[in-house]
């Protein structure tokens, strides 16, 4: 393994119990890279968020995280999952929600020195994605893109190596997508963090994204986007012809993955 990759993965199977869900995945994620993992519905990348976050084996290959086995709760991995719908009626503030990436763990009460120090912590993480004018509305009040931005702060208070997000852009609205990942995109390269994205549409990453990682059929492809969404790379990987269309904004349409999918 090279000494400055964050991920490593060699000939890797994944799966649970007896039943495999994609084989042969090999590849590396170096510090700042931001990288789009792609797929259908089941055809298993929060598999891969699993195994990075300790929480699952493979089945078979090697998977490296900071050249170890990857293990439960390593401090150098920033998780947000997909979102949940919060309650309108939850009072409390994002800055306290933040401050819980260090506190959430720890019982009894603060001392005051410590609390301060979690909330100057927190009020760290919310420059880092310029969410410090939120930091004292209800968490009921702020909008899907606004939670957003407190949730990435409160996976990078930490100051994780590794950050891995979980459809992060489920149910925003372009506008929304273009800023969260500009700010993702800022976080990787000004922070040196390794970034897993997991979306179902490449659109919004194709002008950021460093690289790949494309689940589908029990088969696993990786690399820049320009030599993954292509005719041949997508037809081999569904079995089934795939066309990829582009129209004058550069905007990409994969076409027959339904129907591919569907008969798999």
């Amino acid at each position: 393994m090279n000494r400055t990759s964050i991920v490593q993965a060699n000939n890797l199977t994944a799966g649970y119990g007896q039943k495999k869900i994609w084989s042969g995945a090999n590849f590396t994620i170096q510090p700042g890279e931001f990288v789009g993992v792609l797929g259908p519905n089941g055809a298993g990348k929060t598999t891969l968020f699993r195994l990075l976050l300790g929480l699952s084996k493979p089945l078979s290959g090697e998977l490296k995280l900071f050249g170890q086995v990857p293990k439960r709760g390593s401090p150098r991995v920033g998780y947000v999952p997909q979102r949940r719908p919060v309650d309108q009626q939850l009072k409390l503030e994002a800055l306290e929600l933040v401050r819980l990436g260090v506190s959430g763990d720890q019982w009894g009460f603060a001392s005051p020195r410590q609390a301060r120090a979690e909330r100057a912590s927190a009020m760290e993480a919310l420059r880092q994605v310029d969410a410090v004018d939120l930091a004292h509305r209800s968490l009921g009040q702020l909008s899907g893109g606004e939670l957003q931005r407190i949730f990435l702060a409160q996976a990078l208070i930490g100051k994780p190596d590794l950050l891995l997000l979980d459809e992060p852009l489920a149910n925003l609205d372009i506008r929304r997508e273009v800023e969260l990942i500009h700010l993702i995109t800022k976080v990787a390269k000004t922070e040196n963090v390794a970034v897993l994205l997991i979306a179902h549409d490449i659109n919004p990453l194709l002008p950021v994204v460093d690289k790949l990682i494309y689940f589908v059929n029990g088969q696993v492809a990786n690399g820049p986007p320009d030599k993954i969404i292509t005719n041949k790379t997508l037809s081999n990987l569904y079995g089934a012809p795939i066309e990829v269309l582009s129209d004058s904004r550069g905007r990409l349409a994969v076409l027959g993955t339904e129907e591919a999918t569907h008969h798999e």
